[in-house]
C-alpha cells in the first residue's frame, strides 16, 4: 500500500537530508555533484521552491528550502532524485535505487533553530575533517553566505538578509557566527530534533 504524501506548511522552512541506499556513495567524482545541483536547480525552479542552502556529502545531501505549497518540496525533491538517479545508473551501468527512502524532512520554525540548522548544514565537511575550512569546499552554499559568491538560482532567506544592510556586513556577521562551534547539544539536536507538537489539519513535517 503506498504511503500516504507528506504535507508541508507553504513559506515555513524545511531541512531535508537524504542518504544513498545502504549509507553508499552517491556522489562519486565532480561531475556527479556538479549534475545533482543542475537537477536540483532545475526542478526547484519549475516547482518555485526557494533552495537557501545545500550541502552535497559523498553520500548524503543537506538542504534548505521554503516551499511555497504543501507539495512543492515533494515533488521537487523526487524528480531531482529521480533523474539523478537515472543519470547514475547510466553513468556506472547499475540498476535500482539510489536512495534511502523518503528524505527526511525537519520543520526550521524559530529563528536560532534555523541559523543552528545553517550552520550545521555548511559545515559538514569541516566536521567530516575532508577540508581544513569551510570555504574549501565546492559543494556546498556556504561560499554565498560568508564570502558572497553569486548563484544564479539560490534564495537568500530574510533571517540572513537581516545579517546587516549589505553583503559585506551579512557575510562578515555569518562567519562570525561560524567561527562558533556547534555545542554537543546543538548537534544532538539537528540529528535527532525533537518531536514537534502537531498541528492543525496534519500539516507537521516531521520524519
Amino acid at each position: 500500500m503506498p504511503r500516504p504524501p507528506r504535507i508541508h506548511v507553504p513559506g515555513l522552512a524545511v531541512h531535508v537530508c537524504q542518504r544513498g541506499i545502504d549509507r553508499r556513495t552517491i556522489y562519486l567524482d565532480a561531475a556527479d555533484h556538479a549534475r545533482y545541483l543542475k537537477a536540483l536547480s532545475a526542478e526547484a525552479s519549475k516547482h518555485c521552491l526557494d533552495v537557501h542552502a545545500y550541502t552535497l556529502m559523498s553520500n548524503h545531501y543537506h538542504i534548505i528550502a521554503t516551499p511555497p505549497s504543501e507539495t512543492a518540496l515533494a515533488e521537487t525533491m523526487q524528480q531531482a532524485n529521480s533523474s539523478y538517479t537515472r543519470y547514475f545508473n547510466r553513468k556506472y551501468r547499475r540498476t535500482g535505487p539510489l536512495w534511502n527512502e523518503r528524505p527526511r524532512v525537519i520543520q526550521l520554525d524559530d529563528e536560532r533553530y534555523w541559523f543552528t540548522c545553517l550552520r550545521y548544514v555548511e559545515l559538514n565537511p569541516l566536521r567530516a575533517n575532508m577540508v581544513a575550512a569551510p570555504h574549501e569546499y565546492r559543494w556546498s552554499s556556504y561560499r554565498v553566505h560568508a564570502l558572497g559568491e553569486v548563484s544564479d538560482w539560490l534564495v537568500l532567506h530574510p533571517l540572513y538578509l537581516a545579517l546587516g544592510p549589505t553583503g559585506a556586513e551579512r557575510q562578515a556577521a555569518y562567519r562570525a557566527v561560524c567561527s562558533i562551534p556547534l555545542t554537543d547539544e546543538e548537534l544532538a539536536l539537528q540529528r535527532q530534533p525533537p518531536p514537534r507538537v502537531a498541528q492543525p489539519r496534519a500539516i507537521l513535517a516531521v520524519v
